[in-house]
């Protein structure tokens, strides 16, 4: 199992994201670290294991209202040997001027402002996509994106928003249907995992990645549970230059 811890940004500060909520997300109290500082946050996370990959979302960018940009530039020029992997709310159209970035372009399915992808597809290769579901409104994004799978990367997150910063498990049965129906791709859990348990249902289920911020910031999951899922041998299409 591959863990990747996620960072979500807003107003210069790690906050603790609940169910898509975003204008009621309050800076992160964690058993990690003492503030909701970027550094102190991703310190705290490299205390538990030597991560190789991190999530950051810019929800500031997301959402239109400005950007984390600095910040996370210069965590990224201060830690070359991890892969970061980025939402800041880039659009397909926007990917060939992103060729020589420093880390992976997430791209969230809910950013995207167009229903049609001609010529795009080569772009997406180097990306992971964020396919984004919603309390309420379900999945968020083109319908093609969801039911085109030749437009797909090799990795894609799975994101179930309506249980992100909840103690409700992840969503086992929309991850066992994609992965049955795309059993080439690499499908990443994202929302709700909250123990070793909920990690060997993934394994089980074909998922062997997973986003995780709580359950890491209470001390659930912890270095003893990571070096024991980590030393599990990972099918051989997992092990890419993704991470």
């Amino acid at each position: 199992m591959n863990i990747i811890p996620v960072i979500d940004l807003k107003d210069g500060l790690v906050v603790s994201a609940q169910q898509g909520k975003r204008h009621a997300y309050q800076p992160i109290h964690s058993t990690l670290c003492a503030s909701s500082l970027i550094e102190d946050v991703l310190t705290g996370f490299l205390s538990v294991y030597p991560f190789k990959t991190l999530y950051i979302a810019d929800l500031n960018a997301i959402s239109h209202q400005g950007n984390n940009q600095k910040l996370i530039n210069d965590v990224i020029s201060n830690n070359p040997s991890i892969t970061f992997w980025v939402d800041n709310g880039i659009q397909i159209q926007q990917l060939p001027s992103y060729d020589v970035l420093k880390y992976k372009p997430v791209i969230g399915s809910e950013s995207q402002n167009i229903t049609h992808f001609p010529g795009t597809t080569a772009h997406l290769i180097n990306t992971i996509l964020s396919l984004d579901f919603f309390p309420e409104k379900g999945y968020t994004g083109p319908a093609e994106l969801l039911n085109n799978a030749s437009l797909w990367p090799q990795h894609i997150i799975l994101m179930a928003l309506e249980r992100v910063g909840k103690d409700r498990g992840p969503d086992i049965e929309r991850l066992s249907h994609f992965c049955r129906k795309h059993p080439e791709k690499d499908f990443i859990a994202a929302g709700g995992i909250r123990h070793e348990h909920d990690l060997l249902q993934l394994e089980k289920t074909g998922v062997h990645h997973a986003l995780i911020a709580s359950a890491l910031h209470s001390g659930v999951i912890n270095t003893l549970v990571i070096e024991k899922l980590q030393a599990k041998k990972m099918p051989r299409k997992n092990i890419t230059e993704a991470f």
